[in-house]
């Protein structure tokens, strides 16, 4: 009732003349909690609501992980910066360093999650059209029939056996954030 669209199937029609928002952002925290979040939310648009997918209205907003406070340098004042994940810290780390911050003048905090941030801040990195970085929900290279077919295997009910054996076989080249 919230978006306007009534739940459908992929094959189906639905009205979306009632659809409320251009935009659905599906907002978690920037861990892996988060991402499981994420997945959960993605499998519930992919499953009732495939045609906001379809035709581009669902997207991932993607808060940050780190602050970095610099401090003032030369003319510059202090700064604050957002990174998303390790590289983006890295690079900033590297940005500053190339401006003359000596090595641990900068403080970095690692956000837990979004209840961390205060208002200002989740408006500055998360939700102003201006500065907010959202990933468009796409189908990709698969077609619908073979995506279903991989949601289910990661997601459904009795598929502990599939999971299982995609564990066993990939298991070891997925990357941890603990």
């Amino acid at each position: 009732m919230a978006i306007g669209v009534d739940p459908h199937g992929p094959n189906d029609q639905p009205d979306l003349s009632g659809l409320r928002y251009g935009k659905v952002c599906i907002l978690s925290d920037a861990d892996v909690d988060g991402s499981h979040i994420q997945v959960l939310l993605l499998t519930l648009f992919f499953r009732h609501f495939p045609k906001l997918i379809e035709t581009g209205h669902v997207f991932v907003a993607r808060p940050p992980l780190y602050r970095i406070d610099a401090p003032a340098r030369g003319k510059k004042p202090a700064t604050k910066a957002y990174a998303l994940d390790e590289g983006e810290l890295n690079a900033t780390l590297d940005k500053l360093r190339k401006e003359g911050v000596k090595e641990g003048g900068w403080t970095i905090s690692r956000f837990k999650g979004l209840g961390e941030m205060n208002a200002e801040q989740l408006w500055d990195t998360t939700l102003n059209p201006d500065t907010r970085r959202l990933l468009p929900v796409q189908l990709g290279a698969f077609d619908f029939a073979a995506t279903e077919g991989h949601i289910t295997k990661l997601m459904g009910k009795g598929e502990a056996a599939a999971r299982r054996e995609l564990m066993e076989l990939r298991g070891d080249s997925v990357e941890v954030d603990v």
